[in-house]
């Protein structure tokens, strides 16, 4: 119980979650819109716009930023976490989506006519740079707004 109360009086980690949160119920409302109706998935499941591990971490750095100095040790820390992490996200995570798909596409060309049951890989690893400069924006937003 002392954890879940010392947590509600972290503004990192409150603000760090609002720009999470913030990012997956956008994520999920471009979903319903986009194919009219609702998944679960959406909002717990990784890749699509906007990119909540950009917003997550963006808004970790921005509040690190506005707590201890953007001159500080910590705020360089978690800056370089930040990047570290959307380049990952808009790079290696959605080279592996493409090669699923690409690896869904040929289990389909091969196994489907022999009747063999194969599971599909999961095509929505990442992001694109917009998806993770959208995602990013939310975070730093979200910790200005909670900073004010």
């Amino acid at each position: 119980m002392d954890l879940l109360v010392a947590l509600g009086k972290n503004q990192i980690f409150l603000t760090v979650l609002m720009a999470w949160l913030l990012a997956q119920t956008i994520k999920v409302i471009i979903g319903v819109i986009r194919e009219k109706r609702f998944n679960f998935r959406w909002f717990v499941g990784t890749g699509g716009m906007p990119s909540s591990h950009a917003a997550t971490v963006s808004a970790l750095a921005a509040s690190v930023g506005f707590t201890f100095g953007f001159s500080s040790p910590f705020f360089a820390m978690a800056f370089f976490f930040a990047f570290i992490i959307m380049f990952d996200a808009q790079g290696v995570r959605r080279q592996s989506g493409q090669q699923a798909e690409a690896l869904n596409k040929i289990i389909e060309d091969i196994y489907l006519q022999r009747g063999i049951k194969q599971e599909r890989l999961m095509e929505l690893l990442g992001h694109t740079p917009v998806q993770v400069f959208i995602g990013a924006a939310i975070g730093v937003i979200v910790a200005i707004i909670s900073y004010r």
